[in-house]
């Protein structure tokens, strides 16, 4: 026997299967429209229904992340990038040059405690005499500074007005060579990201201090003569 005989003749009872799956798919439908039915909707009791709302009608909706509260102790990481670039140039060229010539022609002379005249019978004493001064002064200075890195601070303080204040210390010793990084200043909770990282260039009151000591800082460390020679500028 063939299945369409078989549904011939049972066509009553499929006919009433269809119409109560239809039944129970549109009382559901009815039902789920009730309880969160939007404002334009026409299902649902209207003393009940919510407004429409972004999360009921969109299938790509994502809720925002929730504003993170910062605590004292919490990691922020600050990245670190300083450009400075700096350029001046200077030329002084002075001279001075005087000339002067003096004659006396009178003078006087102490004679029995009396002042008399000086006759100058060796002539008149002359002075004569020149100064010639010159100074030249060539300058130029070029500076071009790039400091890139990271690094861990901790939030010592909230301020009241939710600003946070952070601090952070590194210290790094390779054989003979050691560096030392210090960080602190103010940030606002907007400007760090959601990996809890902030751009050195968003940190207020910053204060940024590497040191490096070894072999290679002593190479271009300059020694204490020359220091000063530099500060007391003897020529």
């Amino acid at each position: 026997m063939s299945l369409l005989s078989v549904l011939s003749g049972k066509r009553p009872l499929l006919h009433a299967l269809l119409l109560g799956a239809a039944s129970t798919a549109l009382a559901g439908v009815a039902a789920a429209a009730e309880a969160r039915g939007p404002s334009s909707s026409v299902f649902g009791n209207p003393g009940v229904r919510r407004p429409l709302t972004m999360a009921d009608c969109s299938f790509t909706y994502q809720a925002p992340p929730e504003i993170k509260r910062w605590k004292l102790n919490d990691f922020v990481t600050v990245l670190i990038e300083e450009k400075t670039r700096m350029s001046s140039e200077g030329q002084v060229d002075q001279r001075k040059k005087i000339e002067g010539s003096m004659t006396l022609t009178d003078w006087i002379m102490l004679r029995k405690w009396s002042l008399v005249p000086d006759p100058q019978s060796s002539g008149d004493p002359k002075v004569a005499g020149m100064v010639d001064n010159k100074y030249r002064a060539q300058a130029n200075l070029q500076n071009r500074d790039l400091f890139e890195t990271s690094v861990q601070c901790l939030v010592a303080d909230v301020r009241p007005n939710g600003t946070l204040v952070i601090e952070g210390h590194s210290r790094v010793k390779i054989d003979d060579e050691e560096w030392e990084l210090s960080v602190s200043g103010v940030v606002r909770p907007d400007d760090i990201l959601p990996n809890n990282t902030v751009k050195s260039e968003k940190v207020a009151e910053k204060w940024i201090v590497r040191r490096s000591a070894g072999h290679g800082r002593d190479g271009i460390r300059r020694g204490w003569l020359g220091r000063m020679l530099d500060q007391f500028q003897l020529f």
